[in-house]
């Protein structure tokens, strides 16, 4: 039989049921009598992970959505270790996440998304490589949290806006007593001063100075 395999696959080839060779990409001829084939496709695809309801440290339940890139890396170990190995590695991605996240408070996994990637790709990461396949790249695409935390959140941060203003004019309101207080000791120390104000405002203008005798 002849038998043309393209770049992004390689084709096993058995003999009486048993495993004879991998067929790289090109064109081959082998013996049609007793033999047979499978094509493996080895370009990367997406594996995608949805709504995951997890809790977070604190107790909290949210629903994280990942995307996952694999590559096939061993066609026969991919085809004979297991049936649907894409589904092995989405429940070592699940648990990973749930791991992940269960260690992190609700603060901490909205603070640093981009850092449960990497991490769930390493812990499952070898479980994939028993099955033929690299996990290339685990990203988070969605945190979804609960409309009632979200709410809670949103007046939290106004209350905090808030109390920094009321600080800040706190503030700005002691500073200026403190202010009007060195002046005034200036004033009492150095009566000179006071005179010395009035001449500075009258030659400015635009002000009423009366002075009494």
């Amino acid at each position: 039989m002849r038998i043309v395999v393209a770049e992004w696959e390689r084709v096993l080839v058995y003999r009486d049921g048993r495993f004879s060779e991998l067929l790289e990409p090109g064109r081959h001829r082998r013996g049609r009598w007793r033999r047979s084939s499978v094509r493996v496709v080895v370009r990367p695809r997406l594996l995608t992970l949805g709504g995951q309801e997890v809790l977070t440290s604190d107790g909290l339940a949210v629903k994280v959505s990942l995307l996952a890139r694999l590559r096939v890396t061993d066609p026969r170990r991919w085809h004979e270790s297991v049936d649907i190995p894409d589904a092995f590695v989405y429940a070592a991605v699940q648990v990973a996440l749930r791991e992940a996240v269960a260690a992190r408070t609700l603060e901490e996994l909205l603070g640093n998304r981009a850092g449960i990637g990497p991490e769930l790709a390493a812990a499952a990461g070898p479980t994939a490589a028993e099955l033929g396949l690299r996990l290339e790249e685990v990203a988070v695409r969605d945190v979804m949290v609960p409309a009632e935390l979200r709410r809670a959140a949103t007046e939290a941060a106004t209350a905090r806006s808030h109390g920094l203003a009321a600080l800040e004019r706190a503030r700005g309101e002691v500073a200026a007593t403190r202010a009007l207080g060195n002046a005034a000791r200036m004033l009492a120390d150095n009566p000179a001063l006071l005179s010395l104000r009035t001449l500075q405002a009258v030659e400015v203008g635009g002000a009423t100075v009366v002075l009494s005798v």
